[in-house]
């Protein structure tokens, strides 16, 4: 990746990085960003580093791990950025699951002619579990924002996310 950007933008993506390659792109991030750009990391995540779960791991999404907070300050920092702010929307994300949920259970019969009895119920075995652990606390989902060290441009208040622009 080269060039200069005002913004660079993950969504679920680095749950799929690899902790081994953190390093690698906060490099990328502090190349790529402009001196008064402004960043966002979105990410399935946890409280406290750990193992993703064995099964999960083995039967959905090999290789995956979902950070904790201080993970994702470990690729912003030595890259010189600064946390502007974080949100955690582990419930609306549970919500989102819940309508994935209804419309993998409306659309049965279609996914089993797609996929195998094994395919079918292991998904089905991840979207509950999936909706359980972010209803409960288990998995978050984070939104970090982040900009340069020392970087002013940015909004006071968060007005301008409901609607309130002037």
């Amino acid at each position: 990746m080269s060039g200069e950007f005002d913004a660079f933008v993950s969504v679920g993506m680095l749950e799929h990085v690899g902790v081994d390659n953190y390093g690698a792109l906060g490099e990328t991030i502090d190349r790529v960003l402009a001196p008064h750009g402004r960043g966002l990391i979105h990410t399935i995540g946890r409280d406290a580093p750990g193992p993703m779960n064995e099964w999960i791991e083995r039967r959905i999404f090999p290789g995956a791990y979902p950070p904790s907070l201080s993970e994702i300050t470990e690729i912003l920092e030595p890259a010189g950025l600064s946390v502007l702010d974080v949100e955690n929307i582990r419930l609306h994300y549970a919500r989102t699951l819940e309508h994935w949920w209804e419309r993998y259970e409306t659309n049965a019969d279609k996914v089993r002619g797609m996929f195998d009895e094994t395919f079918f119920r292991a998904w089905r075995l991840y979207l509950a579990g999936s909706i359980a652990a972010f209803t409960s606390g288990g998995l978050q989902l984070f939104q970090v924002v982040f900009n340069r060290h020392g970087s002013n441009d940015l909004p006071w208040t968060r007005d301008y996310l409901y609607g309130n622009r002037t």
